[in-house]
């Protein structure tokens, strides 16, 4: 059985060791980049099959949000984003770029590695073949599509996952804490909006049937047909 791929792009040598040797302990094979372009070349490069990326943001040639737009043109991969910056404007344009997690520098390397955990276990539970339908929006996990009145759904993986939730949980009012100890799987610490920007791009998304997920103000929302 080939060995789960993860490609990490940092441009100091030691960060991409001590990452990688964590990852490779789990048994993981690690790639490594020094550079958002080289990120690119080796993502496209033909029999790569990366199943997971962590991007540095600081980067030279390209940096980590030039790398992230150009792989979010034509995969839903999940990625990671690092960072030495903590400011809320910093997290809200990767994530409006299409990352899945956002991690800040100084980070401890065993929290980083049950993220990718719990991301590839989830995308790996989707082989599992479970089916939702409801008010004409129908979404397959085993195929990982969505459609909407039958016309296909472009979804990052966070998007397929936070839609997956309210749908197993329609009528029930979700707090965010819920939906990101849920969606998320780890105990989240920062800023709520988190949710409140996937939920906006999401709602966009889904145009009409955006209105479909309801805001319940000062706890969270909640999904009805």
């Amino acid at each position: 059985m080939e060995k789960i791929k993860i490609l990490i792009a940092d441009d100091e040598a030691r960060m991409r060791k001590l990452v990688g040797d964590f990852l490779r302990k789990k048994d993981y094979e690690v790639i490594e980049a020094e550079n958002g372009q080289k990120v690119v070349d080796i993502f496209f490069e033909e029999d790569q099959d990366i199943s997971l990326v962590i991007l540095d943001v600081m980067m030279p040639v390209m940096d980590g949000y030039a790398a992230l737009k150009e792989i979010r043109q034509y995969s839903k991969v999940p990625v990671i984003m690092l960072t030495a910056k903590s400011e809320e404007r910093d997290e809200l344009q990767g994530f409006d770029l299409g990352a899945d997690e956002y991690i800040s520098k100084p980070f401890s390397p065993n929290i980083l590695v049950a993220r990718v955990d719990a991301i590839l276990r989830r995308s790996n539970a989707i082989g599992e073949g479970k089916r939702f339908e409801s008010g004409g929006i129908v979404l397959d996990t085993s195929a990982h599509s969505c459609t909407v009145d039958g016309k296909a759904l472009e979804l990052s993986f966070k998007e397929f996952e936070l839609l997956q939730y309210f749908m197993e949980n329609t009528g029930i009012a979700l707090s965010r804490e819920k939906i990101l100890n849920n969606v998320w799987n780890y105990d989240y610490f920062g800023d709520a909006r988190t949710i409140d920007t996937h939920v906006k791009k999401l709602r966009a998304k889904m145009g009409d049937k955006g209105d479909m997920i309801k805001t319940i103000w000062g706890m969270g929302y909640k999904f009805e047909a």
